[in-house]
């Protein structure tokens, strides 16, 4: 099913590569009228990445796929004065505005806040960027990577001898686009009250370090520096990644009547009476002598056949798995978090994209549509907003669309 959430809210998304368009895509999700204005010729940087070569050439990268499902695209040139004319337009049709140029690009090009709130007092204007547009850092170029390790991520994740590591994927461009689409949701949800617009400021850096709330804490409320943990929880023990036979398998035995669970199930009960052992404090101080008994008896069996034996046992625990089989696996099958759309270009067929993370009224989310060709829409939406067929053909010739 498609979700009707956000049914009647437009929302112009002039963002590029990952966070600003996974915040596009988790409201077009929702149900926004998702526009994505693009640069004519070029287009979202995203088009052209990705790890089908073809598909870049394209301007259909495997980057812009993932996240770009059930959005139409309009193409405008705001270094022109029809391109200027068209856009002043879409703003007045527009519930939002999202975009992650560096602070600043925006109101060079003649629609700061300022403007942007004569032309639609309604208007809430969502502003993506790696450290905000404000601060001495405002100005400078933010990539994953750098924001990772400006965040303390990296310090914590590794172990002693690999940390500082980066997070295997671009976790704080995810995080930057969740926070702004939550934001764009409440600021909604007031502008439906009260006609009132909203300036939201999202910052990578800051949503990354939210992110990081436990550890954060840690340090905030007891002055210990976080330290990486490898495949720890530094909270507990025994509670991480175990060797088993074939592979690894992770066990949470948080409470100490998991902990005596496992024992049991394992066949060690002696470790229960081992004073090295015998409270969570213990356990946390001797993590390493406790991986090393408890590994002995899980290389007895696989992980699939451990985790068939704790599975009714109240321990948490399952195999760690890679990206292809947890797509395949039954539960997110199950949960028909995988959808196949049209394929915008050729080859004829079907490209499979991700959906919404969230059941709505106990079905799964899927786009409406598949990604957009560059500028697939821009005729059709210059009509909706009023533009007639002559002034669109003399758009395209002046190169404003």
């Amino acid at each position: 099913m498609t979700a009707d959430l956000l049914e009647g809210v437009r929302v112009l998304d002039m963002t590029n590569v990952l966070a600003g368009p996974f915040a596009g895509y988790q409201l077009a999700l929702l149900g926004a009228d998702v526009i994505k204005v693009e640069t004519p010729g070029s287009g979202d940087l995203a088009r052209q990445l990705g790890a089908d070569p073809e598909l870049s050439a394209a301007r259909m990268g495997v980057s812009f796929l993932a996240q770009n499902s059930g959005k139409r695209s309009v193409t405008v040139n705001l270094k022109t004065d029809g391109g200027k004319q068209v856009f002043e337009q879409l703003l007045a049709d527009a519930d939002v505005l999202l975009e992650n140029f560096r602070p600043g690009v925006l109101e060079r090009l003649g629609f700061g806040w300022q403007r942007l709130r004569e032309l639609n007092p309604r208007l809430i204007y969502c502003a993506v960027s790696g450290f905000g547009a404000t601060g001495p850092m405002r100005g400078r170029p933010a990539y994953d990577q750098v924001i990772q390790g400006l965040s303390g991520i990296m310090s914590v994740t590794g172990d002693t001898r690999s940390a500082p590591l980066r997070v295997g994927y671009p976790v704080c461009d995810s995080f930057g686009g969740l926070a702004a689409a939550m934001a764009v949701c409440a600021a909604v949800v007031r502008q439906r009250q009260t006609g009132q617009g909203a300036c939201l400021d999202t910052s990578m850096l800051d949503a990354a370090i939210t992110s990081m709330g436990w550890v954060v804490s840690n340090h905030l409320v007891t002055g210990q520096e976080p330290v990486p943990m490898g495949n720890e929880n530094m909270t507990s023990a025994p509670s991480g990644s175990f060797a088993t036979a074939d592979g690894m398998l992770n066990i949470a035995a948080n409470k100490q009547e998991q902990f005596e669970t496992l024992c049991q199930v394992l066949h060690r009960e002696e470790l229960l009476t081992d004073p090295r052992f015998v409270t969570r404090e213990d356990r946390k101080r001797n993590r390493e002598l406790l991986r090393d008994e408890l590994e002995i008896s899980l290389k007895e069996k696989t992980a699939a056949e451990w985790d068939e034996v704790l599975l009714d046992t109240g321990v948490p625990a399952a195999p760690v798995m890679s990206v292809p089989e947890t797509l395949t696996s039954a539960q997110v099958e199950h949960r028909e978090l995988v959808s196949e759309v049209p394929m915008p270009v050729a080859p004829a067929g079907t490209v499979q994209v991700l959906g919404l993370p969230t059941h709505v009224d106990g079905q799964a989310v899927k786009p409406s549509s598949p990604p957009p060709a560059l500028g697939e829409h821009t005729e059709e939406i210059l009509r909706e907003i009023g533009f007639t067929a002559d002034q669109i053909e003399d758009f395209r010739g002046e190169g404003a669309i």
